[in-house]
C-alpha cells in the first residue's frame, strides 16, 4: 500500500487571530441543538481562539440579558454536562441583531457591529458565517451579505470569510446548479463549507482509516471478493410535528441524496493518491459518478417506496399524500471494481430500532457461480456462511466482522463469531470531538475535507434527479409502524 494513514488536523493548527461567528437564525432548531452545544464545547475544551464574538441574527427583539437567557434556556446541553460558570462565560461573548432576512438595513447594521467588534479588538478579524435557516432563505442571505461587502476578507491578509450551509444544498439538479452559481458569483470556493454533518462522524471518518491503513483489507475491496453492500438509515421516529416540512421533501431528498449517499461514496471510492483534501473530495466525487442511472423502464424493478401507516393523519399532512417515509434503492456503479455489485441503500422512518450501518458482504466459498441466487447472496443459507463487514455509525458506534472457526468435536463443521470495536472504547480521548464540533474546527483551519464539494453535490443530484422526476409512477407501499424490515 503507498497510502499513509490519514492524518487529523493538529488542534493547535487552530488560528490565534480573533473570529466573529455570526449565526442567521441563532434561535431556531438547528443551532439550538447542535450549533450551540458544538460551540460550547470547543470553548470547554480551549479550542477557538481566545478572543471571539458570536452575533446572532434573530427576527424577534430581546434586550442583552434577554437574548442571553433564550440562548441558555434553549440551548440543547444535558443537565451537568457543562459547568454553569462555563456556560457563562461562553454567553459573554454572545450579541445579536435584530431584523428581517431579506431587508438591507439588517446588513448594514451588521457590517457595523462587526467593524465595532474589530474597533475594540485594534484588527481586522476572521469572519464565519452560518446559515442555520431553511433553504429558501440562502438566496436573499447570501446575495446581501456580498451586497454589504461582507463577503470580502481582511484587505491586508490579517483574517479570513467563510461561510458554512447546510444541506440540502438545492432541491434537484436544476436548483442545485442554480445555487452553486450564486455561491461562484459571491465567494471563492476555499471560502464556502458545505456541511453535511455526517462527513464529520467519527465512525464515517473512520472508513476511510480502516480500507487504507490496514493492507488486509484494501486488495479484497473488489467484485472478485464482495458480494454486495447494504447501506441503511433506519430511524424509530416519525415525523414527529415536522410534517408540514418533511412532506414536501419526503425520504429520498431528506436523507438519501445526501446522508447515505456520502456514506456509499466512502465506501466505493478508490484509493486517492494523497490525503490532502482535495484527492479525498476528488475521489468520492468520481464514485457518485460512476453511478449507473436508473431509467423509467428499470424505476420499478430498482426502486421500491414505502410509506408508514397513519402518516397522512399527522398534524400538517395532507390526507391524500404520497410522500414517501421509506426506500430501497438497488445501485450499480460502472467501474472494474464494482461491475456486478449491487449497492443497496434503504432508509425508513417508523422502524422498531433506529440505526445506521454499512454492511460489506464477502463472498462465500460455499456459494458457487452457478447458483445465481445464492451468488449474489439471496439464499439464506449463502448469507449464513458469508463474512460480513459492519461499520455501524450509529447509535452504539463501531465495527465488527463476521468469520467462521471450527466448532468443538471430531467435525470440520464451522459456526460464526463475531471480531467487535466499539467506539466508546474511545471517545472519551481528550481529542474526540462530536460532528458539529469537528466541522466548525476544520472551518476555523480552513480544512474542507469532511465537507460536501461541488462535484459531490452535483453527482449526487444528477443520480437522484431523474428517478423523483418519474417518483409518482411509483406505487406507493403501506407498512406497518414498529417493523425490522420491509419485503
Amino acid at each position: 500500500m503507498n497510502a499513509q494513514p490519514i492524518q487529523q488536523a493538529d488542534p493547535e493548527s487552530l488560528p490565534l487571530q480573533p473570529t466573529i461567528f455570526v449565526i442567521f437564525g441563532i434561535t431556531g432548531d438547528l443551532a439550538s441543538r447542535k450549533l450551540l452545544p458544538a460551540l460550547l464545547g470547543l470553548y470547554v475544551k480551549k479550542q477557538l481562539p481566545k478572543r471571539f464574538a458570536v452575533i446572532g441574527i434573530t427576527r424577534r427583539t430581546f434586550t442583552r440579558e434577554e437574548f442571553r437567557e433564550s440562548i441558555r434556556s434553549h440551548m440543547h446541553v444535558r443537565p451537568g454536562q457543562f459547568k454553569e460558570e462555563d456556560i457563562k462565560h461562553f454567553l459573554d461573548h454572545f450579541s445579536y441583531e435584530q431584523g428581517m432576512f431579506d431587508d438591507s438595513v439588517l446588513y448594514t447594521n451588521l457590517a457595523k457591529s462587526i467593524k465595532s467588534v474589530d474597533d475594540r479588538w485594534g484588527q481586522c478579524s476572521n469572519k464565519l458565517f452560518h446559515l442555520s435557516v431553511p433553504p429558501t432563505l440562502y438566496e436573499g442571505i447570501l446575495t446581501n451579505v456580498a451586497g454589504s461587502s461582507l463577503n470580502i476578507p481582511c484587505a491586508d491578509g490579517s483574517g479570513w470569510t467563510r461561510i458554512l450551509i447546510e444541506k440540502p444544498f438545492g432541491n434537484d439538479t436544476k436548483t442545485a446548479q442554480s445555487l452553486d452559481k450564486l455561491l461562484g458569483k459571491l465567494f471563492d470556493e476555499e471560502q464556502i463549507f458545505r456541511i453535511d454533518h455526517y462527513l464529520a462522524k467519527e465512525s464515517l471518518q473512520n472508513i476511510l482509516a480502516f480500507r487504507f491503513a490496514n493492507a488486509m483489507f484494501e486488495p479484497l475491496w473488489h467484485r472478485q471478493y464482495i458480494d454486495k453492500v447494504h447501506i441503511k438509515l433506519f430511524e424509530k421516529v416519525t415525523v414527529e410535528g415536522r410534517g408540514q416540512f418533511y412532506d414536501g421533501v419526503g425520504a429520498l431528498k431528506d436523507v438519501g441524496q445526501n446522508h447515505i449517499l456520502a456514506m456509499l461514496a466512502l465506501i466505493a471510492m478508490d484509493e486517492p493518491k494523497s490525503f490532502d483534501v482535495n484527492a479525498i473530495r476528488r475521489e468520492r466525487a468520481r464514485a457518485l459518478d460512476r453511478l449507473v442511472p436508473i431509467s423509467a423502464r428499470t424505476l420499478p424493478k430498482f426502486v421500491t417506496k414505502g410509506q408508514y401507516e397513519g402518516y397522512n393523519r399527522e398534524p400538517g399532512i395532507p390526507a391524500d399524500s404520497d410522500t414517501e417515509t421509506y426506500f430501497r434503492i438497488e445501485a450499480r456503479i460502472k467501474s472494474p471494481r464494482w461491475k456486478n455489485v449491487p449497492f443497496y441503500l434503504e432508509s425508513g422512518k417508523a422502524f422498531a430500532e433506529a440505526k445506521t450501518e454499512i454492511d460489506v458482504y464477502f463472498k462465500s466459498s460455499s456459494c458457487k457461480p452457478g447458483n445465481a441466487k445464492a451468488f449474489h447472496g439471496d439464499d439464506p443459507k449463502c448469507i449464513e456462511k458469508q463474512n460480513v463487514l459492519t461499520f455501524r455509525i450509529q447509535p452504539d458506534e463501531g465495527i465488527k466482522v463476521r468469520f467462521f472457526v471450527k466448532t468443538p468435536g471430531y467435525s470440520l463443521a464451522t459456526e460464526p463469531k463475531m471480531l467487535k470495536f466499539r467506539y466508546a472504547d474511545t471517545l472519551a480521548h481528550p481529542d474526540a470531538l462530536g460532528d458539529y464540533e469537528r466541522l466548525i474546527h476544520d472551518a476555523f483551519i480552513g480544512d474542507q475535507s469532511l465537507f460536501a464539494s461541488t462535484d459531490e453535490i452535483m453527482a449526487s443530484w444528477r443520480y437522484v434527479t431523474p428517478i423523483l422526476e418519474k417518483w409518482e409512477e411509483l406505487p406507493l407501499k403501506i407498512y406497518k409502524k414498529g417493523v425490522n424490515e420491509i419485503e
